[in-house]
């Protein structure tokens, strides 16, 4: 078996079936839940001997945004969402396929006529909403 064909099988069987995931467009606010990882050390002490524990907790946390721009390639499926906080805008990337992104809806839609909106760096205020 070819080392390209068999690459190819794993990643189909980690890709998400597309029932499950919204289409995606740029312009498209979005919201979506991101499992967040915390590990915890807690200091345990049992009779003369301290030891670490160590606890990983997990949570899920909710990332709204507008997508600028998306990359498509399988497995590698990407989304780049801009959102603004506290007054300083903020970008991620998101695999789309990754078991970190829990789910994906669609709040919005915007008619937007280029395929990456990264000018919405520049704007501030009315002028950044689409």
């Amino acid at each position: 078996m070819k080392p390209n064909l068999l690459i190819q099988q794993i990643e189909q069987k980690m890709l998400k079936p597309t029932t499950s995931l919204p289409e995606i467009r740029v312009g498209d606010t979005v919201q979506l839940d991101v499992l967040i990882r915390e590990v915890v050390k807690k200091d345990v002490k049992a009779g003369n001997k301290q030891t670490e524990k160590v606890e990983i907790k997990e949570r899920v946390q909710p990332y709204e945004g507008v997508v600028i721009a998306h990359r498509n390639g399988g497995i590698k499926k990407s989304i780049t969402v801009r959102k603004i906080f506290q007054g300083i805008g903020v970008e991620r990337v998101f695999f789309v396929h990754s078991r970190c992104v829990k789910a994906i809806r669609i709040k919005s839609k915007a008619k937007v006529r280029r395929a990456k909106l990264y000018y919405l760096r520049g704007t501030v205020g009315k002028k950044a909403k689409l």
